[in-house]
């Protein structure tokens, strides 16, 4: 990730759990370790990187029950007392070890421990090894909003083991594709084809398919966020199908997977992008045959409070005078940009919520 002072290496295939030790040293050396993971990640990973650590630094293991519902201020608060107790200083550094929810969790605590201090992903499933592992965004959900409370903070290094792909469960392992696929569609036609093709290869759980996949996104979205660290102009592209997602999470009480979610959102925002004559015709199509090759869902859970669903985006980071602003498609590969120049679209109350309601 070339970002001048803040630049750091995403290092992808498989065994690198047992190099640990060793990049660590190399990339974040402190006096001290923690190791934040999930009660489910914890004892496959979390507990081995620990140990491994503790050979050349004291490392202690930090965890918190599994799941986004668990992402939250609360959580925040209880991981910096822990770190605390366990003595960690100015000169520690943070270890996340997990998925997305992990990540964020953990970037966000090393963000405003002591003000700041070092930390490395360590991702454990597709969607954190090909997207939120790397950018630098961390944070927590409130119950009005997801991600409301965060901070940007790049990691000092990205270490994804695709070894760890291979206890996945299949739902976990769509639910990273549906970020692929939308890197495909903001960026790579070629690649989205790929993604169309792999399929059975990624179900297989195909070790070189897989590398394949988190090396291209990693490619796709760390230009991205080298050109726009802090999401002032191109970055925002990578916000296709999230504004929906964000709002369907925070409805639904995040019992959907965050790649489902997007996935959902996805649909429905290229359907949107079409019908105001954005999106060139046929994005949709091509994107729901992707997500049903993949198993994802597509369509608005049934019963969902579409107004509602509308507050939520109100109130979403990229919602601007009342006005929720969405990236939109001009085709698969490209991303539309509004006549002001910005990589955003204000969408009105009215066109949103047919929208929403052919996708339901």
């Amino acid at each position: 990730m070339a970002l001048g002072e803040g630049s750091y290496q995403v290092l992808i295939g498989p065994g690198l759990l047992q190099e640990i030790p060793e990049l660590l040293l190399r990339y974040a050396p402190a006096s001290r370790y923690a190791v934040i993971s999930d009660s489910i990640v914890a004892p496959l990973y979390g507990q081995r990187v620990a140990a491994a650590l503790e050979k050349y630094a004291p490392a202690v293991l930090v965890t918190f029950p599994s799941g986004e519902w668990n992402k939250t201020r609360e959580t925040w608060a209880d991981l910096t007392d822990r770190l605390l107790q366990a003595g960690l200083g100015r000169d520690g550094a943070v270890v996340a070890v997990g998925g997305g929810v992990v990540g964020d969790l953990a970037g966000f605590t090393a963000a405003t421990y002591m003000r700041g201090i070092p930390y490395v992903q360590v991702p454990t499933t597709l969607l954190a090894m090909l997207d939120s592992s790397v950018g630098g965004k961390t944070g927590v959900d409130t119950p009005r909003a997801k991600n409301a409370v965060g901070a940007f903070h790049q990691p000092r290094l990205v270490v994804a083991d695709t070894t760890t792909l291979k206890s996945l469960p299949e739902a976990q392992l769509a639910a990273g594709m549906a970020e692929a696929i939308k890197h495909g569609a903001i960026a790579d036609a070629r690649y989205f084809e790929h993604i169309l093709q792999w399929r059975d290869e990624v179900f297989a759980k195909d070790p070189q398919v897989l590398a394949e996949i988190v090396r291209r996104s990693v490619e796709i979205k760390s230009a991205i966020v080298a050109s726009d660290e802090r999401e002032a102009g191109p970055r925002s592209a990578l916000n296709f199908g999230h504004t929906i997602a964000h709002a369907l999470e925070t409805a639904m009480g995040y019992e959907l997977l965050h790649g489902e979610a997007v996935a959902i959102g996805m649909a429905v925002e290229a359907g949107l992008g079409e019908q105001m004559g954005i999106s060139l015709p046929g994005t949709r199509s091509a994107i729901l045959e992707a997500l049903r090759s993949y198993r994802l869902p597509h369509d608005i859970p049934p019963g969902t409070d579409l107004n509602r669903l509308i507050e939520t985006m109100n109130r979403d980071k990229k919602a601007r005078s009342n006005t929720v602003r969405f990236a939109l498609l001009e085709r698969i590969g490209a991303v539309a940009r509004d006549p002001d120049g910005s990589w955003t679209i204000a969408v009105d109350h009215g066109l949103l919520l047919s929208a929403l309601e052919r996708g339901s």
